[in-house]
C-alpha cells in the first residue's frame, strides 16, 4: 500500500502521470472516492503518463470513453448507474480486450464482485479544497510512489 498527499489538481495529475508511465497491458484500476474527489482528473494524468494526451472527460453519460494510442488503449468507465450484473453486461464491459489494454473504473464499488483479483485500487479522499489523499493498493510496483 502506498499513500500520497497532493495539494493541487496539478500535483494530483503529476502523481497520476507517474503511475500511468508504470502501467502495462492488462492492468485494471478501480477508483474509490466521492463526487468531486478527482477521479477524472487522475485519469487525465494516467492518460498523459501513457502518452495518450490529456483530453480526458468524464464518461458519466457515455459510460465508457476510449483513449487510443499506437500500442495501447485506455478504457475509462463510469459505473455510477450500474448496480447489477445484468446492468454491467448491458454496457458490454465483459467484451472489452482488457488483456491487451488498460482500464480505469470510476464508482468501481458498484461492480466490485466482477473485478479481477489483480485489480489495482486507488482511493482518492478529499482532505481540503485542493488537497487529496491518494491510497494505492495492489501492484507492488507502486510501493515507492508515496510521499
Amino acid at each position: 500500500m502506498s499513500t500520497i498527499i497532493t495539494n493541487s489538481p496539478e500535483e494530483t495529475i503529476k502523481t497520476a502521470e507517474k503511475i500511468g508511465s508504470m502501467l502495462k497491458a492488462g492492468d485494471m484500476i478501480a477508483y474509490k472516492g466521492g463526487l468531486g474527489a478527482g477521479k477524472t482528473t487522475f485519469t487525465r494524468g494516467i492518460a498523459s503518463g501513457l502518452g495518450l494526451g490529456d483530453c480526458v472527460s468524464s464518461p458519466t453519460f457515455a459510460l465508457v470513453n476510449e483513449y487510443r494510442g499506437n500500442d495501447i488503449t485506455l478504457y475509462h468507465f463510469d459505473m455510477y448507474r450500474i448496480q447489477t450484473e445484468d446492468g454491467l453486461e448491458s454496457t458490454g464491459f465483459f467484451d472489452y480486450p482488457f488483456d491487451e489494454n488498460i482500464a480505469v473504473i470510476e464508482w468501481s464499488e458498484n461492480i466490485s464482485d466482477f473485478l479481477p483479483k489483480s485489480t489495482i485500487y486507488i482511493t482518492i479522499n478529499i482532505v481540503g479544497e485542493n488537497d487529496r489523499e491518494i491510497i494505492i493498493k495492489g501492484g507492488e510496483r507502486f510501493a515507492d510512489i508515496g510521499n
